[in-house]
């Protein structure tokens, strides 16, 4: 049940210096033999493929205020739109390629490039490449750096200004996650620092920072500060919100101290996510510069009063770390933002796939926070995402650079920014960085209710008009998917080639399986003469392939000249190429689909494909994006395909209707050829819904419909979920057996009862109607039958409980009092002890405010400012949130 009560109209502050919260020594009583090392002496961890689900976010956000804050339109997002006719071209991707093919929910991608190398991670594993894309390791556990721990959340980047000595390149790698208190060391991060620049054959030392037990350091972000490593955690402490490492000593493995700050004058009432300055680039900061750390403050939390960016700096002497200290050095008002989405709740932005909301990530600083030195001035850039329309919801990257004109000066804002695009595509996940020449890069996700999940870049060059993203939208990778979950990945990743100062930008993307996508690029002026191979569109990665299957790619001209009857061909396996030519002209910037009239034989069951797909042009300038290569494995085999030998006719299913799946031939009820040729067979396993497994809500009903009209008690149905995943439909797995109809022309109710065991995520549900008078078993799921129809569905089993039937606050003293000023106190008082979320919703259902709460001696306490709003009646609910049982 919900609370309501009605509305009737009759800062924080803190000492702005801290010292030292607390201190510690890391011992490198671990040095990790070589990956090469360790492939060759068989003691490996390879990646797990066991899918691992993320528990949903349970971290507090900042207290929002219903009604508080800035409103309107962004207003910056006008300079981006208004000044169209000043963008440009950019030239196309070096290279794009698959980092992983992650199990975890979300992926957290993270990455980075050093001499020869690019070092890609995720939860909870890691890939290493050569610079060509090509993959130097499998993908490997995080166990194979870390001992015993696989906890996730990593983080990877390149120490560039690190000696190696005069016969090695500069830098080292560190890769970190986090470590919780059932693990051993308790809780703290892990960082593991390559002894040399050559993450494949050099070894690794390894560091545990241990800390106060009770406290999780949740959504750490790493950076580079003189002699310091700096890392900021989400963790509600007054002490415990920075870290300081110290860098060198552990650069050469020796004991490393730690020293830990809070942040003085923060507001944020539970969520910290602040970042501290990253230096890129060839010149580190001198010795003693206070260490600078930013975070963004929106006025529609509790405690602010005007939008603005805070900006500590600590400091620190490794000779008596003791002695140092924090403090709060600037606030700089910025041009007004709304950061707040859907009240800090996190199902935010739509998919087209129906999905669930992704999490926008709102409140964050999004990684990394970037500085560089110039002869001239400092530079640093930064973003997180904000909503530009009011009313409605539409996320945009808010974006800053400050410079200092010298070491010790104030921070300024040099320029602001919104990057949005046109249409209703929501964009977000922003990673940013800036090479030598003063130009900037934004690597980015989009997505919308109708458009797919994309992976793009943009980007300004130096001297640019200021405030302006110049460089049009440039694509990288176009998921054929969505999300599962609203645990899409918690960050991106876009940082500087240490050689040649281009850029490597990776993030989560999604086809038949989630996986991480890695694309390195240049913001530099169109060449003349450029037609790219950009990407092969059919087949897809998996499916029921013939022996006549279509291959259809897309290529773009990336050149400044218009290009005219481009040359393409593709070859399967390395076979003889098959070659056409694209009639047309293709203008600059422009991309253009192309189906080859000659199909391709892919019709070995359990087979995978490579197919190379290629442009060719007499006078091509850049050559390096002529081709791509897709494997495809063609499933015929691993999931049994039935068939229909004497045809569907009516018998078969003429619509299925489970959740969010609505399916309807179109016709009287029978499928036209499937894609592998099969009568009465329809793979539609890219039709997903979510179905609850927990005891009270697991039974659900599916709807099908036969338009046999002969009688009733002929034709049946059965179904079954492939629990396992091991692509065989087991008597154990079967929902429905012998159902008969009892109407026809019309739905009929069938109860799908899940098992309250059942395995969590996506498994295959295969349902059957046919005709039982005729030939063939309905109750074997591979048999072929006379008539009826096989169809393929994908469900997610999910823990969410709809009701409040049991729930575990049944037995709860639930109380809402008024204090002065249209302020509330709530309290739940209780025996469940869990994770738990409160929720503010106003009569039309949307979410004014949302935040998470922890017990204290049994009791979850909420104060609640109601002072913005107009009267009325508002509705105040509670949810478990690893369960989502509801009060």
């Amino acid at each position: 049940f919900f609370a309501c009560f009605s509305l009737l109209w009759v800062g924080m502050n803190a000492q702005e210096v801290l010292p030292v919260g607390s201190e510690g020594t890391m011992t490198a009583s671990l040095v990790i033999p070589s990956i090469a090392e360790q492939i060759k002496d068989g003691t490996i961890k390879y990646a797990s493929n066991t899918p691992k689900l993320g528990r949903e976010k349970g971290h507090n956000t900042p207290t929002i205020v219903p009604g508080k804050g800035s409103t309107g339109n962004d207003q910056l997002i006008h300079i981006q739109r208004s000044q169209e006719d000043q963008m440009r071209q950019s030239r196309a991707p070096i290279t794009t390629f698959v980092g992983d093919i992650s199990q975890a929910i979300p992926s957290d991608p993270t990455g980075a490039a050093g001499p020869n190398h690019y070092v890609a991670a995720w939860n909870s594993a890691f890939r290493i490449f050569d610079k060509q894309g090509n993959p130097l390791t499998d993908e490997l556990s995080l166990a194979t750096l870390f001992p015993g721990n696989t906890t996730g959340d990593p983080i990877v980047f390149f120490d560039a200004n690190v000696d190696n000595g005069p016969d090695n390149p500069r830098g080292r790698f560190v890769v970190t996650e986090f470590r919780n208190v059932n693990g051993p060391g308790g809780n703290g991060f892990d960082v593991a620092i390559s002894a040399g620049p050559d993450p494949v054959n050099d070894g690794w030392y390894i560091y545990n920072a241990q800390f106060n037990a009770g406290m999780f350091p949740d959504y750490t972000k790493f950076a580079v500060w003189g002699d310091s490593y700096v890392v900021t955690a989400n963790i509600n402490s007054t002490t415990e919100q920075v870290f300081l490492l110290e860098r060198n000593e552990m650069l050469i493995n020796e004991t490393a101290q730690f020293v830990t700050f809070g942040l003085p004058g923060i507001a944020t009432n539970g969520f910290y996510s602040p970042h501290a300055f990253h230096t890129t680039g060839d010149e580190t900061v001198p010795a003693g510069t206070p260490i600078p750390i930013v975070y963004m403050q929106d006025d529609a939390w509790q405690g602010v009063n005007d939008d603005h960016l805070k900006i500590w700096e600590a400091t620190i002497d490794w000779t008596n770390p003791s002695a140092g200290s924090i403090e709060l050095s600037q606030e700089i008002t910025t041009t007004d933002f709304v950061s707040v989405f859907d009240g800090g709740s996190f199902s935010n932005i739509p998919q087209i796939t129906g999905g669930p909301d992704l999490d926008a990530l709102q409140a964050t600083m999004m990684n990394q926070v970037q500085y560089r030195r110039f002869p001239t001035h400092n530079s640093v850039i930064m973003n997180f995402v904000v909503d530009v329309l009011d009313p409605g919801e539409k996320a945009g990257i808010r974006w800053y650079e400050l410079r200092q004109d010298t070491d010790g000066d104030d921070w300024t804002i040099f320029q602001e920014g919104t990057y949005t695009v046109n249409g209703d595509r929501s964009v977000f996940q922003g990673s940013m960085a800036m090479d030598s020449n003063g130009n900037i890069a934004l690597g980015y996700v989009s997505s919308s209710a109708n458009d797919p999940i994309r992976m793009h870049y943009t980007g300004r060059f130096d001297g640019d008009p200021l405030g302006l993203m110049t460089v049009f939208e440039q694509d990288i990778f176009e998921s054929t998917a969505g999300s599962n979950s609203n645990r899409y990945a918690d960050y991106t990743h876009l940082t500087l080639d240490p050689v040649d100062d281009s850029f490597w930008f990776i993030a989560e993307q999604f086809d038949a399986s989630r996986r991480d996508i890695v694309s390195n690029f240049v913001l530099d002026e169109p060449i003349p003469n450029d037609i790219a191979m950009e990407s092969i569109d059919a087949p897809l990665v998996e499916g029921f392939f013939t022996d006549s299957e279509t291959i259809t790619v897309t290529i773009r001209n990336f050149g400044s000249n218009a290009i005219t009857d481009p040359t393409l061909e593709y070859s399967i396996d390395g076979g003889t190429p098959i070659v056409e030519t694209f009639i047309g002209t293709i203008d600059p910037g422009d991309r253009q689909e192309y189906t080859f009239e000659q199909t391709a034989d892919l019709s070995l069951e359990l087979t995978e494909y490579t197919i190379t797909a290629s442009t060719s042009l007499d006078n091509d300038s850049n050559t390096d994006n002529d081709s791509i290569t897709i494997v495809v494995t063609n499933l015929l085999g691993a999931v049994c395909v039935p068939e229909t030998t004497g045809g569907c006719n009516i018998d078969g299913i003429k619509m299925f209707v489970l959740g969010d799946i609505s399916a309807d031939d179109g016709g009287n009820g029978c499928n036209t050829e499937s894609a592998d040729g099969s009568l009465g067979y329809a793979d539609r396993t890219d039709l997903t819904t979510d179905l609850n497994r927990i005891s009270g809500g697991n039974e659900h009903i599916m709807q099908v419909q036969q338009n046999w009209t002969g009688s009733v008690g002929i034709s049946a149905v059965s179904a079954w979920i492939d629990f396992n995943d091991d692509d065989v439909f087991e008597a154990s797995e079967q929902l429905i057996n012998t159902e008969f109809y009892t109407v026809f022309l019309e739905l009929q109710d069938f109860i799908l009862t899940i098992p309250t065991d059942a395995a969590l995520g996506s498994h295959i549900l295969r349902v059957r109607s046919i005709d039982t008078s005729g030939t063939g078993d309905l109750n074997d799921p591979c048999g072929d039958v006379q008539f009826g129809e096989t169809q393929d569905y994908t469900v997610n089993i999910t823990e969410e409980v709809l009701s409040v039937d049991d729930s575990v606050f049944l037995e709860s003293d639930f109380n809402i009092t008024t204090t002065d000023n249209n302020f509330f106190d709530i309290r739940l008082n209780t025996d469940f002890g869990g994770r738990v979320a409160i929720t503010v919703y106003n009569l039309q259902g949307q979410t004014l405010a949302h935040n998470n709460l922890r017990a204290e001696n049994g009791q979850y306490e909420y104060d609640l400012d109601m002072s913005y709003v107009s009267s009325g009646i508002y509705i105040v609910q509670f949810s478990d949130i690893d369960g989502n049982s509801r009060l």
